[in-house]
């Protein structure tokens, strides 16, 4: 098993890896309903998989990849802007995520957040100053079903400085802190919640170049900080 991994819900990098020719499924991977393919990035063997939508099957594969090997795993999730600094797409290195989806309960008492943990937060305060996207920090709201993205709900979140929507990290950070695992998730805010024409817009490649751009400055930045310890 490789030892950093990436959860991509939307499947957008897994294929565009798969129509590049740079990904090998593993055929060794046994977890429910997925397939893990194997790559390189930086020269690194990484592995990923795709359309890991929602905070219980999300849960579900973290479990799998960390008992098979797994370090540290980094999810990249498609976003819908809350409140906007910047028009899309821009990364999110979310911080902390509105628990507002029922898997992140069953791992930690009741609280309105997750949170990434302080170590990996400190570790990567600096991890995107290299690289010429834009990733913002900052808190994102976790939701199980797009059909509660009500005016009355994205109008709280908004006052709460929420930056973005989306379906997975508070629960995989609440995993994280209880199994005392190395969580990582990233939004990639690609759409204003499709309330302008021609949104869901994600760039070249579906922005699947840009999330590798962003996740290899994760995983050097998290592999340098532990051959360096303070």
């Amino acid at each position: 098993m490789p030892r950093v991994c990436v959860l991509d819900p939307d499947g957008d990098i897994v294929r565009t890896l798969l129509m590049e020719k740079r990904a090998k499924r593993d055929p060794a991977w046994a977890c429910y309903h997925t397939e893990l393919y194997a790559f390189v990035l930086r020269g690194r063997k990484v592995g990923i998989i795709g359309c890991a939508v929602g905070a219980s099957f999300a849960v579900l594969l973290a479990e799998e990849l960390f008992a098979s090997g797994c370090e540290l795993l980094i999810s990249v999730t498609s976003s819908g802007q809350i409140s906007r600094k910047t028009d899309p797409p821009y990364f999110i290195l979310i911080e902390k995520a509105l628990r507002d989806e029922g898997t992140s309960y069953h791992y930690m008492p009741p609280s309105d957040f997750s949170r990434i943990s302080p170590k990996l937060s400190q570790t990567l305060r600096n991890a995107f100053d290299r690289i010429s996207l834009p990733v913002q920090r900052g808190s994102t709201w976790t939701t199980d079903a797009p059909f509660r993205e009500t005016k009355y709900a994205i109008e709280r979140c908004r006052a709460l400085g929420i930056l973005a929507v989306e379906m997975e990290a508070a629960a995989l950070y609440a995993f994280a802190e209880a199994r005392t695992k190395s969580v990582v998730c990233l939004a990639h805010v690609t759409n204003q919640m499709a309330q302008i024409k021609g949104d869901f817009e994600k760039g070249a490649a579906n922005g699947a170049h840009d999330a590798l751009t962003v996740i290899a400055a994760v995983a050097r930045t998290v592999r340098r900080s532990r051959q360096n310890p303070v």
